[in-house]
């Protein structure tokens, strides 16, 4: 018996292109009437989500007194100096730059919202930003009352002319022309 010597054809193996994740992007004020696709985020993230990002309320009657408090706490834990368990600890045994430097991200992340019209979370990032700038406080040793009577200083008087009494050591120093 002879053997079928026909050849049978060989399959091509085929690769699928590979799916591709769509980025978060924020959508143009102009294209936000756009009706968008109804996507529903993995369960992880809803978990997630919904452990960490409590719902935003704000208590009746809150007031700037939280500046002070909050001073304190960051104060208190500076003097214990335990680094393991205190975040505001941590960050002010890393520097003065380190912590300088933290301020300056939570500032730009609160712009960036601020810009993007996104009011919750200016809200969440301004209190991340008056944090830094407390722990800033800490560090250089200024204590909120020091704050508090420069800004009663200068009520009733106007920016521009503030900035105008300025001397001009200061404008020197910070290498720019923009202050006055």
């Amino acid at each position: 018996m002879a053997k079928d010597t026909k050849k049978r054809p060989v399959k091509k193996i085929v690769k699928k292109p590979a799916k591709r994740r769509a980025l978060a992007v924020p959508i143009p004020a102009t294209l936000a009437d756009l009706p968008l696709p109804a996507t529903k985020p993995k369960k992880a993230v809803r978990r997630a989500e919904a452990r960490h990002l409590a719902p935003l309320e704000v208590a009746a009657g809150g007031d700037a007194t939280v500046l002070d408090r909050l001073w304190q706490t960051v104060e208190s834990r500076r003097l214990a100096g335990d680094a393991v368990t205190s975040h505001s600890a941590r960050l002010l045994a890393r520097g003065t730059a380190k912590v300088a430097q933290k301020l300056g991200e939570e500032a730009v992340e609160c712009v960036i919202e601020a810009t993007q019209g996104n009011r919750r979370e200016t809200i969440l990032e301004s209190a991340d930003l008056l944090y830094h700038l407390l722990v800033v406080w800490v560090d250089a040793g200024i204590a909120p009352a020091e704050v508090w009577q420069e800004l009663i200083r200068r009520e009733g008087i106007s920016g521009i002319a503030e900035k105008a009494a300025r001397p001009k050591g200061i404008i020197r120093a910070a290498q720019t022309s923009k202050l006055p």
